[in-house]
């Protein structure tokens, strides 16, 4: 049974590489680096599905095509009522590496991933969702990264989000390492408060899972960023640069497409991740308490930022993602909001009239501007793993 522990850990010795990290700001880059292991580790992927039959042979073969490691899978069938039986059969009969759970009645998605994790007998481990899959090599070049530095938590990389058909192989040969403390990858994390990781994308070392978990029931939207914080807090985080370590699948039956919508919804329940998370550690992070103060403000700000942005699209009062909804919302992540540059900003839209909408050129240029802005961004954490 996967158990938290009953207070801080002992202080360890550190590893080599933590002291470097220290003297270089807190992160580093290595290169060059192996794209595969030195031995043969091992790794188990656990595997959640519910009416996923169609995507789930492939999910499953992402795994057992792995090279440079040793590989199980469990999956967990969540009394799935399409044919997602027969695959599962399928699966574990042509190949004993792929353990099935079939459940009788529907339990939710985390305690299927909980459930999975607690059979985890293996060095890592993956958790990975029935429609998305692992990148050709992605495990070996994941794992060469662990076995270098115990001190890591978890490893990820880039991610390539698809909507049809598996994605064509890229290059596989790993660009370099980014290694950071775990705890400035968490005070980057509340500097701009996003969930840098898709999931597919991630190796997790399973002694530290099983200090971090049970995966968090009452956060179904943010389980994930939440139990990233909760690694970081226990260990370094690095990342594999270059090629791609995950695919994460769009689609219209997707959980982010049918019930975590809308911007609001977004920030409260990323807001209940970073709350969760320094409520838990507050004992184990140095300075935790202000690392959760600039999470919490820097949420007031974005929440600010789209305010100006619905005001700008005519919609101070209208719909769950108006003007008022991202006031609200910022005032009660952020008792000094009214202090923050964007409540200036949305001030002066709103001194010129609630319902103005700006000249059409002057709307154009500015999504131009966002757009911009948000490309850049993108390449920028599709390249670093940052935003």
């Amino acid at each position: 049974m996967i158990q938290r522990p009953p207070g801080p850990p002992t202080a360890a010795p550190r590893h080599s590489t933590t002291a470097l990290l220290a003297s270089t700001g807190g992160k580093r880059v290595l290169r060059p680096v192996p794209s595969a292991p030195g031995g043969r580790p091992s790794v188990t992927a656990v595997i959640p599905a519910h009416n996923y039959a169609r995507f789930l042979g492939d999910c499953v073969a992402s795994v057992l095509g792995q090279e440079h490691v040793d590989v199980r899978a469990i999956v967990i069938d969540d009394c799935s009522t399409d044919g997602t039986p027969y695959v599962t059969a399928a699966l574990s009969g042509s190949d004993s590496r792929v353990e099935v759970i079939r459940h009788e009645r529907n339990r939710g998605m985390i305690p299927s991933v909980n459930e999975g994790l607690e059979r985890v007998e293996t060095e890592y481990v993956v958790k990975l969702d029935a429609d998305d899959m692992l990148a050709p090599g992605a495990l070996g070049r994941a794992t060469a990264l662990l076995d270098s530095d115990p001190e890591i938590a978890f490893v990820y990389g880039r991610p390539r989000h698809f909507e049809a058909g598996v994605p064509r192989a890229g290059r596989s040969a790993t660009r370099s390492w980014s290694i950071w403390a775990g705890r400035e990858w968490i005070a980057r994390r509340c500097r701009s408060p996003g969930n840098v990781i898709s999931q597919p994308e991630v190796v997790m070392r399973t002694e530290t899972v099983r200090r971090a978990a049970p995966v968090r029931v009452d956060l179904p939207h943010t389980s994930d960023l939440h139990m990233w914080l909760v690694l970081a807090s226990i260990g370094d985080v690095g990342r594999v640069n270059g090629p791609v370590q995950g695919y994460y699948r769009v689609h219209p039956d997707s959980m982010q497409r049918t019930m975590h919508t809308g911007q609001l919804f977004d920030l409260r329940a990323r807001r209940a991740a970073f709350d969760a998370a320094f409520a838990e550690r507050a004992g184990w992070l140095d300075g935790a308490a202000d690392l959760h103060d600039t999470a919490r403000r820097a949420l007031a700000s974005e929440s600010l930022v789209r305010a100006c942005h619905a005001h700008d699209r005519g919609r101070a009062g209208r719909g769950a993602d108006s003007v008022e909804g991202f006031i609200e919302f910022a005032v009660e992540t952020w008792p000094g909001a009214a202090e923050l540059p964007a409540w200036s900003a949305l001030a002066r839209r709103r001194a010129v009239g609630e319902d103005r909408i700006p000249p059409r050129v002057s709307s154009l240029a500015a999504a131009a501007t966002r757009r911009a802005r948000l490309e850049a961004r993108r390449w920028w954490w599709r390249r670093t793993g940052e935003l």
